[in-house]
């Protein structure tokens, strides 16, 4: 790969999640604060992501993969995104869902492009695209410290900064290196998209609860993506937005232990240490203070064992115990039912048990219970451990090379 064109996709990578980073960490803070939005509404508000990653494949399969080059239709979706991204702005509680549905609706199948983008200019994609990849997290920790020390996390400014930076990589997407539509006279239909060719897979009882404990973790991730940041600001942490992203270079860090550790240590227990991290991370959040502030960054930084003990060396599990023939499917099917209908689960019940623990004084000023809240994906995460220590069973040779 040309040094040019590694230049340009590590660009289009930063930019990328720097956009994401950008609004979605402090969306909570921002609708509580001002546009006074309840716990439901900031869960809804989360759950557009999880719909438009349902939704995103179809559009990606049967769309974009089969009539246009990818770089030009990513090009287009973050230059109407932008617009979306400013005009959420404008709008208040009743109407600022509607928005970033949409937005995201356009937002979430840049994801899928971006790395197609990408893998189609490497000769040696097992190689190359970390490197690449690892880009668009710097991304997402640029735009945490510069929002934080802006100052701006509380405010709309961070969708118009997001705004800025998707006119900038809808303008560098038509700069990147031509990639034609890979699936154009192929057949496809909702059935490969979704990955029915993997359910196979669930005739192993030890596929199946990893599948269903992966859905029900993503309840206590609802938790932290929707109102970390608004817990944290609540509580008087300064520039919580910047610190916030010690959970994405502890993520960044982490990943480099995961090859080692699957071969090592083995499937299952590293699998029980992402889930175990999840009940500690919430334990320390429902426990911790201005005054122990400790916890909180140990709650934060736990974000790396989280996120890539379970979510990443899930997909590695996933690939491996599929195979080569069924693992886009199996793949497929894994996120479309994580970030997809787990997470959509999650954001409507973190929004609800936040609500039930908010207090309002006559001064119009709002708190909550925030212990019973963080205890709360504490206890889903506890009794996931429990039933996936006892019930799955795998061996220890499923390593990756």
């Amino acid at each position: 790969m040309k040094t040019k064109i590694g230049v340009l996709l590590s660009s289009m990578m930063f930019l990328q999640y720097y956009i994401w980073g950008a609004w979605y960490v402090t969306m909570g803070t921002y609708m509580g604060t001002v546009l006074k939005s309840s716990g439901m509404d900031i869960g809804a508000a989360y759950s557009a992501g999880a719909i438009a990653t349902i939704i995103s494949p179809f559009f990606v399969g049967m769309i974009a993969d089969r009539f246009f080059a990818a770089q030009k239709i990513m090009g287009v979706l973050h230059l109407v995104g932008a617009a979306l991204l400013y005009y959420a702005t404008q709008v208040n509680n009743e109407s600022f869902y509607g928005v970033i549905l949409v937005y995201s609706l356009l937002y979430m199948p840049t994801i899928a492009l971006s790395n197609s983008v990408a893998f189609a200019q490497m000769t040696n994609p097992g190689k190359q695209f970390p490197w690449i990849r690892v880009f668009g997290t710097l991304g997402w920790i640029a735009a945490g410290l510069i929002i934080s020390q802006l100052g701006i996390e509380k405010t709309a400014d961070t969708f118009q900064v997001a705004a800025l930076v998707s006119v900038l990589l809808g303008i560098l997407s038509f700069m990147l290196p031509n990639t034609p539509p890979k699936g154009k006279g192929e057949t496809t239909n909702a059935s490969a998209i979704l990955g029915t060719d993997a359910f196979v897979l669930f005739k192993t009882r030890s596929f199946s609860i990893f599948f269903i404990s992966a859905i029900l973790i993503c309840i206590p991730l609802s938790f932290y993506y929707g109102f970390a940041n608004p817990f944290l600001n609540e509580i008087g942490l300064a520039n919580a937005a910047g610190k916030m992203t010690l959970g994405q270079m502890s993520e960044a860090l982490f990943i480099l232990a995961i090859p080692f550790m699957f071969n090592k240590v083995g499937v299952k227990n590293m699998l029980i240490l992402g889930i175990s991290a999840w009940l500690l991370r919430y334990v320390f959040f429902a426990y911790g203070s201005i005054d122990s502030s400790w916890m909180l960054y140990a709650g934060i930084i736990l974000h790396g064992i989280c996120y890539d003990f379970f979510f990443v060396a899930g997909y590695m599990y996933t690939e491996k115990k599929a195979g080569e023939k069924i693992k886009n499917a199996a793949q497929g099917l894994f996120t479309f039912a994580t970030y997809g209908v787990g997470m959509f689960i999650g954001t409507k019940y973190s929004g609800s048990v936040v609500d039930q623990h908010k207090t309002v004084t006559d001064a119009g000023v709002t708190s909550h219970d925030w212990q019973t809240i963080w205890l709360t994906p504490a206890i889903i995460a506890g009794a996931v451990l429990i039933v996936f220590i006892l019930f799955f069973k795998e061996k220890k040779e499923t390593s990756v090379a």
